[in-house]
């Protein structure tokens, strides 16, 4: 089933919306999934440099559901690779987004599951299990929440409070 929905025409519809509802990522995210249009509700993890949460939440049901990363932008470990790509893939998740580094990119461009990251840094993260999910996190200045709705295409990427189809 091909999704029917646009960042863009979201935008001219939300464009005066002044209540935080609707929320804009900036243009920093490069695209390594093999899904390049995907949408879902929130899930969010915190963690920096220890991809520990980011592994137990995609080897757990996606259901649909966008895993959202607040990686603090770091761009010394990455926080996915090929193997948590499939695991995202596997599991049913529609996207994974990662304020941060993501590593096996042609594994990850294989991956039917939408990924959005930063850069990517072929050195893996240490495994210290230090990390926080279902958090309001802070993504290149803009607030998510769980439960809040991503949208990502090939203009951009929006989140909102609610579902907007």
């Amino acid at each position: 089933m091909a999704l029917k929905f646009s960042t863009c025409d979201f935008c001219d519809a939300y464009k005066n919306d002044a209540s935080g509802a609707f929320r804009v990522l900036p243009p920093v995210f490069r695209d390594f999934g093999g899904v390049h249009q995907f949408c879902g509700p929130v899930v969010t993890v915190k963690c920096f440099e220890d991809n520990s949460w980011v592994k137990a939440a995609v080897d757990s049901p996606g259901e649909g559901r966008v895993l959202v990363v607040d990686g603090g932008g770091s761009l010394r470990r990455a926080l996915l690779g090929g193997n948590l790509g499939q695991a995202a893939a596997r599991n049913g998740w529609a996207g994974v987004v990662i304020d941060g580094c993501v590593r096996d990119v042609a594994e990850l461009a294989g991956q039917p599951v939408g990924i959005r990251a930063l850069a990517s840094m072929p050195l893996p993260t240490e495994k210290r299990q230090e990390g926080q999910r279902d958090v309001p996190i802070q993504v290149q200045g803009v607030w998510l929440r769980p439960g809040d709705w991503l949208y990502a295409d090939a203009d951009g990427m929006v989140v909102s409070a609610s579902s907007l189809l």
